[in-house]
């Protein structure tokens, strides 16, 4: 089997009752974040304030998605007096109300997001019996009226620390605990980046609540002559009663590994952009008003033409591409016609098939490999190629082929 990947966070191991009984909870890569997102002070500017300004603060840099690094291993964070011709020294002063009043939709602000506390660094900062290093992430995209300001921030930056932005569409490089934080910022940064405009009136949005959240303000400050009122803006359905249009959004996908009805057998199909020989477990969106197990059942059957009976959900995903949470997800193909393979319905798939545990077992050894990546050593052309560990799909044919549907109880 291949090794686990470094540093994935685990919960300690636990005599508990649904540890007995289902045993250790697994992680995958982009969670386990080790900061504390004490997410209901992001409303509190006081706390916002203290925590930019304190002297230990770590901001993450962010431009167009990518992220300063170290190197694709490690993420890299600067200090305040780094940003502080971006962002000014006290972004967080105003209220939320204030902010809204004062809105003017001629003047972009870089999106600030706060990420947490880091507890186990002790650092001085303190807010009530809150304890922790301060970390944010500051979108430095070079646009609107900010854009010679972030130009200057990146350039300075580089020229002091000699470090450069991370490339690339999907980073799966980053140490688990580093890619926990990126997929938290990067997911909260493009969600910013796609809802300038309100998706009730069409007008410009407000970024608040150290970037989750947005609003439509009333009234607009742009173009009006100085001392005078603000313009009032068309009235807008999110300024109404309980509205969610203006919240981040995570979109929920099943991806499942499913088992012939012999439990000896995996199903895998491949798209056309994978890798020639290149396979992966079966995933699709949920659809409003399905339940997990039934969009697994669905997608299965919609993709591969495999009728599909027991689910069971075994751990999820957060997938920053943009904002998706992977729900995995094990299932079992009922006997006989059941397992009968049909790519009619759905033409997502290229191919599908069932896959021997043992080969499956050889791929975990020879043929793991990313998308883009070159076939590792030891790879017979031909044989199977399955995704990275970084990767849940991988996470959920490792649970089967090792006995995760045939391990007793331990009560």
């Amino acid at each position: 089997m291949t090794a686990p990947i470094p540093d994935l966070p685990v919960l300690a191991e636990d005599d508990s009752m649904l540890s007995r009984k289902f045993g250790r909870e697994v992680a995958n890569y982009f969670s386990g974040s080790p900061l504390n997102r004490v997410s209901f002070l992001r409303t509190d500017h006081a706390f916002l304030g203290a925590a930019f300004a304190h002297p230990t603060a770590s901001f993450l840099l962010v431009d167009n998605l990518s992220p300063l690094g170290k190197d694709a291993a490690n993420l890299a964070y600067v200090g305040r007096d780094d940003i502080v011709s971006l962002t000014g020294s006290a972004p967080f002063d105003k209220s939320e109300e204030d902010q809204i009043k004062e809105f003017n939709s001629n003047i972009t602000h870089p999106v600030i997001l706060f990420l947490g506390l880091d507890e186990k660094k002790k650092t001085g900062f303190e807010f009530r019996e809150y304890k922790g290093s301060p970390y944010f992430a500051v979108d430095v995209t070079p646009k609107g009226s900010i854009e010679a300001k972030a130009k200057g921030v990146i350039e300075a930056v580089k020229a002091k620390t000699g470090l450069s932005f991370i490339p690339g569409g999907r980073l799966m490089t980053l140490n688990a605990p580093e890619a926990a934080i990126y997929a938290q910022a990067r997911a909260l940064l493009d969600w910013n980046h796609r809802n300038p405009f309100c998706g009730g009136c069409g007008h410009r949005t407000l970024s608040i609540n150290a970037g989750t959240k947005r609003v439509c303000p009333p009234t607009d400050l742009a173009d009006v002559p100085e001392g005078a009122a603000p313009k009032q803006r068309p009235d807008c359905p999110t300024r109404h009663g309980i509205s969610n249009l203006s919240f981040p959004r995570t979109d929920p996908t099943v991806i499942m590994a499913i088992v012939s009805a012999d439990g000896t057998k995996l199903l895998l199909g491949r798209s056309k952009r994978y890798p020639p020989h290149w396979y992966s477990t079966l995933a699709g969106f949920l659809e409003p008003g399905e339940s997990i197990e039934e969009a697994v059942r669905r997608e299965t059957w919609e993709e591969s033409g495999v009728t599909v009976g027991r689910v069971v959900i075994h751990s999820s995903q957060p997938w920053p591409y943009p904002a998706n949470l992977m729900i995995g997800a094990i299932g079992q193909a009922l006997p006989g016609d059941g397992e009968a393979i049909h790519l009619g319905n759905d033409p997502e798939l290229e191919d599908a098939r069932w896959y021997g545990f043992d080969e499956v077992r050889e791929a975990m050894v020879t043929g793991v490999s990313g998308l883009g990546e070159a076939a590792p050593k030891g790879y017979k052309e031909g044989g199977l190629r399955i995704p990275p560990q970084t990767a849940i799909a991988n996470q959920l044919m490792n649970a089967v082929i090792n006995g995760y549907l045939t391990l007793p109880a331990k009560i």
